[in-house]
């Protein structure tokens, strides 16, 4: 049975937002979800962030060289401190909503500044839904991405812009896009397809990342598509 994925917009629920030390959300729809979260951890630097902004998160994870000695003696209720260095702070802030018990987790403000961080927080996205079972999207202020695994039908919109970034499959095949699909080699090779309809499907042996626009390409300098 293939795994379904809908789409990402202001409706969409999550369990807890984490919010990463990137770029600062600026777009209408990942901004709607941090306002609405139920629960936001935040990744070192980015509480001080979030608290500059007349918010205080419910957590703060990381292995704190983003603050400073008075900001940690002053939000040392809610900051949780991991000094190991094997993994990144997004994966810690994930592992800390994983033992609250949430499964389906929003990250928000992982791109942006260094461009090695950005590429090894998408990266984590595959690990996070092999080795943890969670649902995780990471949106953007363009889009958003998932990570998946063998058949799945993504919901979209005509125009929709999709690209794709073969992890480890030797099949991969599409219904639905404009542009036919094949077990890419490098990741540049599946960018910048186009979803035809309100769904897409994919058949594949193996991982792949998918990344969706919240806007059609011809809507692309109009609204978003909510």
């Amino acid at each position: 049975m293939s795994k379904y994925y809908p789409l990402i917009n202001k409706n969409s629920e999550f369990d807890a937002v984490i919010l990463c030390d990137g770029d600062y959300p600026s777009a209408e729809i990942p901004l709607h979800i941090l306002r609405k979260a139920n629960f936001i951890c935040c990744c070192d630097g980015a509480g001080n962030k979030y608290i500059r902004r007349g918010k205080i998160p419910n957590a703060i994870v990381g292995d704190g060289d983003s603050m400073s000695k008075n900001f940690k003696r002053k939000y040392k209720d809610i900051i949780h401190i991991e000094t190991e260095q094997d993994t990144n702070d997004q994966t810690k802030a994930t592992r800390f909503c994983i033992n609250k018990g949430f499964k389906n987790i929003a990250y928000l403000g992982a791109t942006g500044k260094r461009e090695d961080h950005t590429l090894g927080n998408i990266g984590h996205l595959t690990n996070y839904r092999k080795e943890f079972n969670i649902k995780a999207v990471m949106l953007t202020d363009y889009g958003y991405f998932v990570s998946a695994q063998g058949n799945c039908r993504f919901a979209s919109f005509k125009g929709q812009q999709v690209s794709f970034f073969n992890i480890d499959c030797s099949k991969f095949e599409s219904k639905g896009t404009k542009w036919k699909t094949h077990a890419y080699k490098y990741w540049w090779q599946g960018t910048l397809n186009e979803a035809l309809d309100d769904e897409f499907e994919i058949k594949s042996d193996g991982s792949f990342l998918v990344f969706r626009t919240y806007l059609s390409k011809q809507d692309s300098l109009g609204r978003r598509h909510l």
